[in-house]
């Protein structure tokens, strides 16, 4: 029932109550003037009857109206109840509901059925909930990336990658790298390709290494002797590096790892290396260089999420549905799962309810408070006229059977 509905039942039943009255103090008028002329008893019966009900639903009418205004408009003490007392009204009223309502005995039961696992499973599981939650996700996102300041944010990634390189010793962190391949024994596979690579060199480019033996040859050595030479040397050197391609405990690969320890070691120690890679990081990160890497970062970011969440069939937002699909089948049938949940949301909303329901008060002590005295006067009224034109109602009945008790006593009896 809206507002305008309960007026006009608020008027009906006011009327309804008035002209009780009204009827009572026309029965006690016509009555008094009959007991002049009349000397019938039932007339005195019925007299005393409207008289009291007259008092009765005046008594009655003055109770009801000092709760929401002042009778007749005088400000008579102990009157406009609602509108003076409408503070420690709102303050009792969110008491109460805290009290009886919030309190931790009546809250747990209902905390104790909640099961919103079920729920999100099967409303993810609907495609057409899926295209309207990544809709909604990505126009929060892109909402978000048009009003952020591209300055701004670059200045920030800038300032955070230099917090975090300031304390970073590069040339430690090269050294552990090596070192890491190292004992995982991956340098080996280098060294084999490294091998490989030269010995085809070498059998390829036979005609240079006869080339370059003829040029530094004497002029009276026979061309073919040089030849003869050459392919002695070109064989030597592949058959040397075949060896070293075979095999995996060759002398030289224990060589070479030994000065790539070396070299990783002295990374790690040697003051000279530290500067050498503390100058280039500086060189690389300098103030100027740093914002425009952060820059040139953010503006590929935003880029390229603008044009992700934009699209409809994107690589992002088809990832997104994937995942949905998944978690949404994942509720409906881990059960695991869905009690982690279950338990999760139901021990969060416990401990939320608890910790702010004095929050729950306040609203309600500050929203009644806040209300102007004849608006909450208005909406109680509304809410609880009808029935109090009722306690007017009873009140001439009541009021006229005291009367006609009274009077019945007093005639019989006194």
């Amino acid at each position: 029932m809206n507002d305008e509905a309960k007026r006009k039942q608020l008027r009906k039943y006011k009327a309804f109550a008035t002209g009780l009255f009204l009827l009572m103090a026309i029965v006690f008028i016509i009555t008094t003037i009959l007991q002049k002329n009349n000397d019938s008893h039932w007339i005195g019966y019925v007299r005393a009857f409207s008289e009291a009900a007259m008092v009765g639903a005046l008594a009655d009418w003055f109770a009801v109206t000092a709760l929401f205004s002042h009778p007749l408009g005088l400000p008579i003490p102990h009157t406009n109840l609602i509108e003076n007392s409408k503070q420690r009204l709102g303050d009792n009223l969110g008491s109460f509901v805290v009290n009886n309502f919030l309190s931790p005995q009546n809250i747990r039961p209902y905390i104790q059925k909640l099961k919103i696992s079920g729920f999100v499973g099967e409303w993810l599981g609907k495609e057409k909930n899926q295209e309207v939650l990544i809709k909604n996700l990505s126009d929060i996102v892109l909402d978000i990336l048009n009003k952020l300041d591209d300055a701004t944010v670059s200045q920030f990634i800038s300032k955070k990658v230099s917090e975090m390189t300031d304390g970073i010793k590069l040339n430690k962190i090269v050294g552990n790298g090596i070192g890491y391949i190292l004992e995982k024994n991956d340098h080996q596979r280098i060294i084999t390709n490294l091998s490989s690579q030269i010995k085809n060199y070498i059998l390829e480019n036979d005609e240079m290494i006869k080339d370059r033996v003829k040029k530094g040859s004497y002029t009276f050595i026979p061309a073919f002797v040089d030849n003869k030479i050459a392919d002695k040397i070109a064989n030597g050197l592949s058959d040397f590096f075949k060896e070293i391609e075979e095999n995996p405990e060759h002398e030289l690969r224990h060589l070479i790892t030994q000065k790539i320890y070396e070299f990783s070691n002295d990374l790690k120690e040697d003051p000279k290396w530290e500067n050498e890679f503390a100058n280039i990081k500086n060189d690389l990160l300098k103030g100027d260089k740093l914002s425009e890497y952060s820059n040139d970062i953010w503006i590929s970011i935003k880029n390229t999420l603008t044009k992700e969440l934009q699209e409809d069939e994107s690589s992002l937002k088809n990832y997104l549905s994937k995942n949905l699909n998944e978690f949404s089948q994942n509720l409906k049938t881990d059960e695991n799962l869905q009690n982690k949940i279950d338990d999760w949301v139901r021990v969060t909303a416990y401990k939320y309810i608890l910790k702010n329901t004095h929050q729950f008060g306040n609203l309600i002590s500050s929203t009644v408070g806040n209300w102007q005295g004849k608006e909450l006067s208005k909406k109680l009224e509304l809410e609880v006229g009808k029935d109090l034109q009722f306690i007017r109602v009873n009140g001439t009945l009541v009021g006229g059977l005291v009367g006609l008790i009274i009077y019945t006593i007093a005639h019989f009896f006194l």
